[in-house]
């Protein structure tokens, strides 16, 4: 193969790097907030059910979560058929449907992380601001909106924009169940023709991409400049 036909393969793979990439982040960033306030309920049950996932999230490997929502369908679904006699068929089989059950397991493991951050990023928020608003008479969503929310997503940008950099960098795990991406199609290339330096080729665009995400990230985050906190 030569120089441009490598390009052109792998720039196909990148395409379905940007898929994971994308729709995880559209996914997680909002569900890590729904994770979070489930994780500050008063509600007891709730909020120990929510850590509780939290920290298995957390605690375990990302490839490990890939592979069960991958395969736990299919292996729920033969366990199923011996119990009941059923005739259940729930086994991934397309590409397509790999790399859905992937951005699955990406978006429930980012948005766990996610969701910690932007605890953190609630509770650094001085006490008093919240009593101050109560004292203004504004509902908690009206505080949380207009008075929270601005200074929560200047304490968070930075932290943010390491784990956004980490996940361009993960997607790579999702080589363990698809072969479309661009890192296992870098490994196709490299076990066929024998030669090594697709492997590194395909890591300038990972740089790349990356490169691209830190001047943006670095912008909004310059634009937040003038809230102080």
């Amino acid at each position: 193969m030569s120089f441009w036909e490598i390009t052109r393969e792998l720039i196909e793979g990148l395409g379905y790097t940007c898929v994971i990439f994308f729709v995880t982040l559209a996914a997680a960033l909002p569900l890590g907030l729904l994770i979070t306030f489930a994780s500050r309920s008063k509600f007891a049950p709730l909020k120990l059910l929510t850590r509780g996932f939290v920290w298995i999230i957390r605690g375990t490997p990302l490839m490990l979560q890939i592979i069960f929502f991958d395969l736990g369908p299919g292996l729920l679904a033969n366990a199923l058929n011996k119990a009941f006699d059923w005739n259940l068929n729930l086994a991934v089989r397309s590409q397509w449907q790999h790399l859905m059950m992937v951005c699955i397991a990406f978006t429930i493991n980012y948005a766990c992380y996610f969701s910690e951050i932007y605890r953190g990023g609630i509770q650094g928020v001085p006490q008093g601001q919240h009593e101050a608003a109560a004292v203004l008479g504004m509902t908690k969503s009206q505080t949380f909106s207009k008075v929270i929310f601005l200074q929560v997503v200047k304490r968070i940008v930075a932290p943010m924009s390491n784990e956004i950099i980490t996940l361009v960098k993960d997607t790579a795990l999702a080589s363990v169940v698809i072969s479309v991406d661009m890192f296992t199609v870098a490994k196709h290339i490299v076990n066929q023709q024998v030669i090594l330096w697709p492997i590194f080729y395909a890591g300038v665009f990972y740089l790349i991409f990356n490169g691209v995400l830190t001047i943006l990230l670095g912008k909004l985050e310059k634009k937040l400049d003038y809230f102080k906190v």
